[in-house]
């Protein structure tokens, strides 16, 4: 019998500019006499005082909003919640699209380079961020993720309670995802095949890897259009049935015709500074299809947007 997980308070705190408070939760044992103790010791790569500013200020709170000062003593398993300075983050400068929006979710049009979500250092720059400030959804939350570089649709969902629906249509293959990639000609490729193999993502790696073992990700991959001229392009439409991270990129790569604008396949380049928006990736998501679990209608969407490699390759690839 599966163990019934302990609900989470709610937080005392409010959004601020669509970002979420920090939650953290104190461990049940451990060598920290106040609370501030182990804060200190937790954000150890914070700017010195960071955590003693916050406590002074009175931003930091328990689970009544109350606020937790240095000299509170460390209570184990007690939750508290606060503001994290955010980094410094170069605007994105593209529109995120709204596709369709009810009661339940909402279909957004990511542009490249902005993320799905907050992570690292991207927080206040990513899709849902955004989404909640404008549209005044502050339970906006994420049924699946984009990576940062690759555009195309995303399907949020409005209410909490609701979300693990449509987390569960991604989980059991019942969405039907389509892309677009630009990338190289190759004559000697036969298409249309189903690509299948093991891939393998390391926390902290960039790139993920195919490795030999049982096939954990399949890629239908179809030939489009073929441009001929300077540099030969093929237009290529993919169907994934898995979604492992990179998982088309890696196949495309593997394939012999990496996405044009990849930084980390088939071999991981320097990245980009930030604030440098050219040579966008040339992947994007073209379509989303799926019944929607509470209204029973089958919903279809596609992008707006089309790829710049495409229709311009010279602009795309100018250094200026």
């Amino acid at each position: 019998m599966r163990r019934r997980r302990t609900p989470l308070p709610p937080a005392p705190l409010p959004q601020r500019d669509g970002v979420d408070p920090v939650r953290v939760r104190l461990p049940v044992t451990g060598p920290w006499s106040t609370v501030r103790d182990y804060l200190v010791w937790r954000l150890s790569g914070a700017p010195a005082g960071a955590v003693a500013t916050l406590m002074d200020d009175g931003l930091v709170v328990d689970a009544d909003g109350r606020a937790v000062t240095a000299r509170d003593p460390f209570r184990p398993g007690a939750y508290v919640w606060f503001h994290r300075e955010r980094p410094a983050e170069h605007p994105v400068p593209f529109a995120l699209d709204v596709v369709y929006r009810d009661a339940h979710i909402v279909v957004a049009d990511k542009p490249h380079f902005l993320a799905t979500t907050p992570r690292g250092g991207h927080v206040v720059e990513t899709a849902l961020t955004r989404l909640r400030r404008d549209l005044g959804i502050p339970t906006l939350t994420a049924a699946h993720r984009l990576d940062r570089l690759t555009a195309g649709l995303v399907l949020f969902t409005v209410r909490p309670e609701e979300r693990g629906a449509y987390q569960t249509l991604f989980r059991d293959r019942l969405v039907r995802k389509e892309y677009e990639a630009v990338a190289p000609y190759d004559p000697e490729l036969d298409l249309p095949r189903t690509v299948r193999g093991r891939i393998v993502k390391e926390r902290g790696v960039p790139a993920a890897r195919q490795e030999p073992g049982t096939p954990n990700a399949e890629s239908r991959v179809e030939l489009v259009e073929r441009r001929a001229g300077a540099v030969d392009l093929g237009r290529y439409r993919l169907l994934p049935t898995t979604g492992r991270t990179h998982q088309l990129r890696v196949h495309l790569s593997g394939l012999g015709v990496p996405i044009l604008g990849d930084p980390l396949y088939p071999v991981v380049t320097d990245p980009a500074p930030p604030g440098d928006f050219r040579r966008p990736l040339q992947l994007l998501a073209t379509g989303l299809a799926f019944t929607d679990p509470w209204s029973g209608r089958r919903l279809r969407f596609r992008t707006g947007r089309t790829l710049e490699a495409w229709s311009s390759y010279g602009t795309w690839c100018a250094s200026d």
